[in-house]
């Protein structure tokens, strides 16, 4: 197996990681640039691969290995982790090893948003607009994510968006939409917590606009996977779904931002890789 390592992911357990990976006799390489880590995993000859790193890490391994045959593992070490979550990873070293070596092999479905493939959580609005700032602040963890969310908050207004599911049109003012392959954008915020990121099907949720007074509320909601039982919360499930909305910005694909027209059109490809799971 090959284990890829982005050495500036989430915080820094990566330098204990490698030496103990390496001490054991496997192959590590550390990726150089954005990008390098889905051109290691396409031209890896080995048949399982491991990202170890956090969700933009283990979307670029994943990326190149669909289409493969390969098999995907992961040692979870990021700020959200969110599809190692959902999938029941451990973040200790040691018991994420023990289902690389000895765990069991699971389908993993994928999603594309305008053509970039996610495997975890997609979407537009507030969430994008708090990834794109995120991303260009130059800090990384929860408390950082927090911090600009907050002051994305004061300013952010919910927007129109026209959507068809499945050939089902529906309309919505809406703070944020998410589309999940998984249950959550990472910490344990389930945003889509029925998702079955094997059944063939993506979930979507809608989010409307709420005062701040609501905000530690709808994070409960959000920490105890009850999210869709609020009435503020909209969820509905499909194959093909297509969002418009009234000017271009920002979307996100598993937590990287990225600049995005008016359209975006949204369709899951069912078991696209294995991944191993406990």
């Amino acid at each position: 197996m090959l284990f890829i390592v982005n050495p500036i992911s989430g915080k820094g357990r990566k330098k204990s990681i490698i030496a103990r990976l390496r001490k054991s006799g496997y192959k590590v390489v550390c990726t150089e640039y954005a990008g390098h880590a889905e051109k290691l995993a396409r031209e890896a000859a080995e048949q399982i691969v491991v990202a170890v790193g956090g969700d933009g890490t283990v979307n670029e391994v994943a990326r190149g290995l669909v289409g493969t045959g390969k098999t995907l593992g992961i040692i979870p070490c990021g700020s959200g982790d969110g599809l190692a979550r959902h999938l029941g990873i451990s973040h200790v070293f040691n018991n994420a090893m023990k289902t690389i070596t000895s765990g069991k092999t699971s389908p993993l479905d994928a999603g594309t948003i305008n053509g970039r493939l996610f495997f975890s959580v997609c979407g537009v609005g507030f969430d994008a607009v708090v990834s794109e700032r995120f991303a260009k602040c130059g800090k990384r963890g929860l408390s950082t994510y927090i911090k600009e969310g907050l002051k994305t908050w004061r300013i952010y207004l919910p927007e129109k968006y026209k959507i068809n599911i499945d050939g089902q049109d529906i309309e919505h003012e809406a703070i944020f939409i998410t589309v999940g392959n998984s249950n959550q954008w990472g910490n344990g915020a389930k945003i889509t917590p029925l998702a079955d990121s094997s059944d063939g099907i993506l979930d979507m949720t809608i989010v409307d606009g709420f005062r701040a007074i609501e905000l530690p509320w709808l994070a409960g909601r959000l920490m105890t996977g009850s999210a869709h039982k609020s009435r503020r919360v909209h969820t509905y499930r499909g194959r093909n779904i297509i969002i418009d909305r009234s000017s271009e910005g920002p979307a996100h694909a598993d937590g990287d931002w990225f600049e995005a027209g008016q359209r975006l059109k949204i369709n899951v490809i069912p078991h696209a890789l294995d991944v191993l799971v406990p």
